[in-house]
């Protein structure tokens, strides 16, 4: 309810709106432009952190799964938003159904993913990677896919099978 109500919500919901369309059309852009100059390379990466490799591999997948997470958990609770003091109760609801908890899993353990490659990857991308600096961002990567992902895992979890004691 606290976080409903809050007067910032529509201004970041906004914000992260935002920040997706923009990732998502600089995504595509690279992409044509890798395809058009006929970029078919296939790299290995030698840090010997299969995680960071997989994530990389599997990195539309985790977006699209991510994407898709987001439409349902917005349909399901945000449109329509549900009344002022029952949100913890739609939220409990839609958890307890094997079949969402499922998808928000999933949905948590692709942004999870997803976010140990964006971290590494965009501070390369934008040239701010360095022999120096690398540590530090890759563990900070790691911690905020951690923070993240596994946090909405937790609680998803809790929510959804510790709710039903």
């Amino acid at each position: 309810t606290a976080l409903h109500q809050s007067p910032w919500l529509p201004l970041m919901e906004l914000v992260l709106l935002l920040a997706a369309i923009v990732h998502l059309g600089l995504t595509i852009t690279k992409t044509l432009l890798n395809r058009r100059g006929e970029n078919t390379a296939a790299l290995t990466s030698r840090r010997g952190q299969p995680l960071r490799s997989f994530a990389s591999r599997i990195k539309v997948l985790t977006g699209l799964i991510t994407f898709a997470f987001v439409v349902i958990h917005l349909q399901q609770l945000r449109w329509p938003r549900p009344v002022d003091g029952l949100e913890r109760e739609v939220l409990l609801k839609v958890l307890q159904q094997p079949t969402s908890l499922l998808v928000y899993g999933l949905g948590s353990l692709a942004i999870g993913l997803h976010l140990l490659h964006g971290a590494e990857a965009a501070h390369r991308n934008l040239g701010f990677l360095n022999p120096l600096n690398g540590p530090s961002i890759r563990w900070g990567g790691r911690l905020l896919a951690t923070v993240i992902g596994g946090g909405f895992l937790l609680i998803s979890l809790e929510l959804g099978l510790g709710g039903l004691a």
